[in-house]
């Protein structure tokens, strides 16, 4: 995850450009199935492990972001369409994680004769520019306006995204909106004089329009990358929600769980309060934000979840791996 400090006085005038579009009737606030959430979780890894289908179906969290497992190599025969029925049936929102802003070489889309890039040299094909900054293994930062790339998450055959759609999920849950920032993928970006931020939200843009004219009512949440709104306030017209990692605590990579690293690594107070600031103008164009903190710590949990409450998200406190549902929920 990462964010940019910002300048105050324009957000000052993003903030006046909102209200102005609230006032005449532009974004409004957005009519969504994330309306009437009022607790999630959030798990990635693990869905395979006896018990895990169960747990989420007797969980009380009425919307779950889950790994469209089949995705991955190896578990092309899981049944993620069976389980996101079930889950379906016990009321609950269901929406696919997928990584839009790296390369994962656990995917099915991975070639044999990929290479993979280092710092500093791309890879091949030419789209993976470089190795993930946070050290999660396997992860590569992509040229995400290559239409190899589109054609791999959006609108190939066996996409990513038609497989979500395949397989009946109620939206997705986009990950590493932050790539338009990282530095490797500017300057890749720069290179073809392209303007990364303009670009990531043209891609998003088309994720949720390719999805619903096959889905009218699938919604697109985006994690991480608060800042684009500031780049290209169009931004805030193309997601029904927002998901931010850290307000107050992380962890660190490819961990499991239970380890010590896997949380209650505080984030810098100045960045957490311009986090704040920023959520002010998805709060202005009424869309919906959910904050995912990593600690371990029992003070420190409760202090995340107050602090998701100042800042008017829908809270939930894990460990990295997100291998299970959290064993420290919030209190009803």
């Amino acid at each position: 995850m990462r964010w940019i400090r910002g300048q105050s006085t324009l957000l000052a005038v993003l903030r006046i450009g909102v209200l102005l579009l609230l006032l005449v009737g532009g974004t409004g606030a957005k009519c969504t199935s994330l309306n009437g959430v009022r607790s999630w979780a959030y798990q990635i890894q693990g869905l395979d492990k006896s018990g895990a289908a169960d747990a989420l179906l007797d969980s009380r969290y009425d919307l779950l972001v889950i790994e469209p497992t089949r995705s991955a190599k190896g578990s092309e025969d899981v049944d993620t369409a069976g389980l996101v029925a079930r889950l379906h049936e016990r009321g609950k929102l269901v929406l696919a994680y997928l990584d839009i802003g790296e390369a994962e070489d656990y995917r099915f889309y991975w070639e044999d004769d990929w290479r993979r890039p280092g710092r500093g040299a791309a890879g091949e094909p030419g789209f993976l520019v470089t190795v993930d900054p946070d050290g999660w293994s396997g992860n590569y930062p992509v040229a995400y306006w290559d239409q190899r790339w589109k054609d791999i998450v959006i609108y190939g055959e066996h996409s990513l995204l038609n497989m979500a759609l395949e397989d009946g999920f109620d939206g997705v849950y986009l990950d590493w909106i932050e790539a338009f920032g990282e530095p490797s993928v500017a300057a890749a970006a720069a290179a073809q004089d392209i303007d990364p931020a303009a670009d990531m939200v043209q891609f998003v843009r088309e994720v949720g329009q390719y999805a619903r004219e096959r889905s009218p009512a699938f919604v697109v949440v985006a994690q991480n990358g608060a800042d684009l709104a500031e780049e290209v306030p169009q931004y805030l017209e193309v997601i029904d929600g927002l998901a931010q990692e850290d307000l107050s605590y992380g962890g660190e990579a490819d961990t499991e769980w239970g380890d010590p690293d896997s949380g209650d690594v505080p984030t810098p107070e100045e960045d957490r309060l311009y986090l704040m600031e920023l959520f002010e103008l998805y709060r202005e164009a009424g869309i919906p934000l959910f904050c995912v903190d990593y600690a371990l710590q029992s003070d420190h949990v409760e202090e995340a979840y107050r602090r998701h409450q100042e800042a008017g998200c829908l809270g939930y406190v894990s460990q990295t791996p997100l291998s299970r549902l959290t064993e420290t929920p919030q209190p009803q």
